[in-house]
């Protein structure tokens, strides 16, 4: 069976992506895990690939490699961004431009751009992110389910959290000319 070229044009995002978690991880103190996992409940089994910070201040960063092909990009507790969010020739998004947004938002995440709360009102709880940094300024909040809103107030998310930048790793010393 070949693969459909509409939709094949997106498999840039994944190598992108590779791409992404290869220099972050060897830019960043962080600690990197494979695994496979369903996005939801009807979904098949898909890679994820997560970066997790060596200090438990700062957010984590994974990504989920779909069958479109495609990513679903998760930064901290409740920030996803599904690329492409449609494949079909109609919405036509741009895979070039995906890739940008795919890593404007993780550099904003790895510079401490991530600000993440819950709420609670008289309908229920509802999360609100917001995320922060060169050539990014974007707001997202959605529903918790009760488990959800008790979970993350017993996190610490009761109170607004700002995610802290993720820790450099150390410059590479430079050995001079050896004594002898």
């Amino acid at each position: 069976m070949r693969a459909d070229p509409q939709v094949a044009r997106f498999a840039v995002l994944q190598d992108a992506a590779e791409a992404l978690l290869d220099e972050l991880a060897e830019r960043y103190m962080v600690d990197r895990r494979e695994s496979k996992e369903s996005l939801g409940a009807a979904d098949a089994l898909v890679r994820l690939e997560r970066l997790m910070p060596r200090t438990p201040a700062a957010a984590p960063l994974a990504i989920a490699f779909t069958e479109t092909p495609g990513i679903a990009l998760r930064l901290g507790r409740w920030w996803v961004e599904t690329l492409p969010g449609c494949s079909c020739a109609v919405c036509d998004e741009d895979p070039v431009q995906l890739v940008e947004l795919l890593r404007l938002q993780a550099a904003a995440l790895v510079e401490g751009g991530l600000w993440e709360r819950v709420r609670r009102g008289v309908g229920g709880s509802w999360y609100e992110s917001r995320l922060i940094g060169v050539g990014i300024n974007a707001r997202r909040e959605g529903p918790l389910t009760r488990e959800d809103s008790r979970e993350a107030r017993r996190s610490g998310f009761a109170a607004p959290v700002q995610w802290a930048p993720w820790p450099a790793r150390p410059l590479k010393e430079t050995s001079g000319p050896e004594e002898g």
